[in-house]
C-alpha cells in the first residue's frame, strides 16, 4: 500500500468528528507534510473530511453520492455522431455510467449494470449478454450489427448504438460530456439562496409606505417596480433619511440597480456586491423581479462553496492539488512540479496556468493568515524565464499591506533559485 492510499485509510478509519492536520498525520504516519496535504484533499474531495472556518480540518461521515444529471442516450447518439440500430424506445432514459468490453464475456457480468453503456467493438456474444442484462450497447468502429441483436435491443427497449469512431476516442467524448455535466451541476447558483416572493415598493409608492414597509418586515432595502413587475430601482433607508411621507419612491431611488439572474452562479452575484459595495440585488425573469438577494445570504452560500467537495474538478482545483502548501511568515509556500496539464503548445509551463497558481497562492496567504475569504481586485504580473516539464517550482505569496476592506500581495515563482515571474495582486475583502 502507497503512502498516500495509508494515510487516506487511517483518515476513514477516524472517528467522526475528530480535528485532522497535516503535522499531525506526518508525524503519526512518518511521512512528510505534502504527502499528507495531498491526501487530506484528496479526502476532502471523497467527501470524509471538511475544513470549517474557525475548526479547521474535521472527519465527517460520508453522505451518499447525490444523484447527478446524467446524459440521456438519445444525447449519446448526437455527441459521438452516431445512429440507433434498435432499441429506439429507451433513448429517453439516462445513461448511469458507462464500461469498455475489452475483457472476456465471462467476466462481463460482474461489471454490466441495468441502463449503463458497454462499448464495444464487433463482438455479438458481448452485445447479447449486455442487452439480456438491461443495458445499452454503443458499437464502435462503424461495424454493422446481426438481426437478433436489432430484435434483442426492440424487445428490451434498451437502444442499441452505433459509431464509426473507435472506442478510445467514443468514451473520451462520453466522459468529456459527463464531466462538464457534473461541473455545471456543482456551481450554486443564485436561485439557490435568493428570497423569492420578495418585498417591494411600486414607483407610486411614498415614504410613508417605505415606513409602513419596514414597520412590517424590519428590512430597510427593497426593490422598486413598474406595473409590470419589472425592476426600476432600488431604495434603501439611506434614501429616505428625513424626507416627509408624501415623497414619491421614484425620485429618491437608485434608478437602473444592478440586477442578476436566478441562474446566475453565486459567485458573481458575490464579487459584483463587493466591488460595488451594495447589500441587495434584485433578482429578474425576464426583466421581471422574482426575488432578492441580500449581501448576507450571498456571502453564506459562497462562503459554504468551499466546504463542498467537487464531483467534477474545476481547472483551478486541478492545477491547485498538484502543489502542497505551507505557512511561513506573513504568507504561504506552495512547492511541487509542473504537470502536462499545465504546459501550453510549446511544451513549458503556460502563462496561465502560472498566474492561476499565483492567484491562489495570494488568496490562500489572506485565507491563512488573516482568516479573510477575498475576491480579485486587480492583478500585475511579469514573466521572466520559462519553465519545463516535471520541474520543481516554488511559489511565495506574501501579504505586504492589509486595509479593512482590502489588501495586498507579492507572489513570486522561483525555479532552481532563478525567478521565473513575479506579481502583485489586490485583493477586496468579503465581509462575513
Amino acid at each position: 500500500m502507497t503512502k498516500h492510499a495509508r494515510i487516506i485509510e487511517y483518515i476513514k478509519n477516524l472517528k467522526v468528528g475528530s480535528k485532522i492536520s497535516v503535522r499531525q498525520l506526518a508525524n503519526q504516519l512518518d511521512v512528510s507534510e505534502g504527502t499528507a496535504y495531498r491526501a487530506i484533499k484528496d479526502a476532502q474531495l471523497a467527501g470524509y473530511v471538511c475544513t470549517m472556518p474557525r475548526k479547521g480540518t474535521i472527519r465527517i461521515e460520508k453522505k451518499a453520492d447525490e444523484e447527478i444529471i446524467h446524459l440521456s442516450f438519445a444525447e449519446v447518439v448526437n455527441i459521438v455522431e452516431g445512429s440507433v440500430l434498435g432499441g429506439k424506445s429507451g433513448l429517453h432514459k439516462p445513461l448511469s455510467k458507462f464500461l469498455i468490453g475489452a475483457m472476456e464475456v465471462r467476466e462481463m457480468d460482474k461489471f454490466i449494470e441495468p441502463e449503463s453503456l458497454l462499448i464495444v467493438g464487433n463482438r455479438k456474444d458481448a452485445q447479447m449478454l449486455a442487452l439480456k442484462l438491461g443495458a445499452a450497447v454503443l458499437v464502435t468502429g462503424g461495424f454493422g450489427v446481426d438481426e437478433e441483436v436489432i430484435k434483442l435491443a426492440d424487445k428490451t427497449g434498451m437502444p442499441l448504438l452505433s459509431s464509426s469512431y473507435d472506442t478510445f476516442t467514443v468514451a473520451t467524448i462520453i466522459n468529456r460530456a459527463l464531466y462538464k455535466r457534473l461541473v455545471r451541476k456543482d456551481v450554486v447558483r443564485v436561485k439557490d439562496a435568493m428570497v423569492t416572493e420578495p418585498d417591494y415598493l411600486t414607483v407610486d409608492s411614498t415614504v410613508g409606505d417605505w415606513r409602513m414597509l419596514y414597520k412590517t418586515t424590519k428590512h430597510s432595502k427593497f426593490p422598486v417596480v413598474d406595473k409590470d413587475m419589472k425592476v426600476c430601482g432600488v431604495v434603501t433607508n439611506n434614501d429616505i433619511a428625513s424626507l416627509d411621507d408624501s415623497v414619491l419612491i421614484k425620485d429618491i431611488m437608485t434608478k437602473d440597480p444592478i440586477v442578476v439572474t436566478k441562474d446566475a452562479p453565486i459567485a458573481h452575484a458575490t464579487r459584483l456586491m463587493v466591488w460595488e459595495d451594495i447589500k441587495l440585488i434584485p433578482v429578474v425573469e425576464n426583466k421581471r423581479l422574482v426575488g432578492i438577494l441580500t449581501k448576507k445570504d450571498a456571502i453564506k452560500a459562497f462562503q459554504h462553496l468551499s466546504f463542498q467537495p467537487q464531483i467534477g474538478e474545476t481547472m483551478d482545483a486541478l492545477v491547485m492539488n498538484r502543489f502542497s502548501m505551507s505557512k511561513i511568515e506573513n504568507g504561504v509556500r506552495l512547492t511541487g512540479k509542473t504537470d502536462p496539464l499545465m504546459l501550453n503548445p510549446q511544451g513549458v509551463a503556460s502563462s496561465g496556468a502560472l498566474m492561476t497558481l499565483m492567484a491562489n497562492a495570494g488568496f490562500e496567504a489572506f485565507r491563512v493568515q488573516k482568516r479573510l475569504e477575498t475576491v480579485l481586485d486587480s492583478f500585475t504580473v511579469y514573466f521572466t524565464k520559462p519553465v519545463q516539464l516535471e520541474q520543481d517550482i516554488e511559489v511565495e505569496a506574501i501579504i505586504i499591506d492589509m486595509g479593512r476592506k482590502s489588501g495586498k500581495a507579492e507572489i513570486n515563482i522561483v525555479h532552481e533559485g532563478n525567478l521565473v515571474a513575479k506579481s502583485i495582486i489586490s485583493v477586496r475583502v468579503i465581509d462575513r
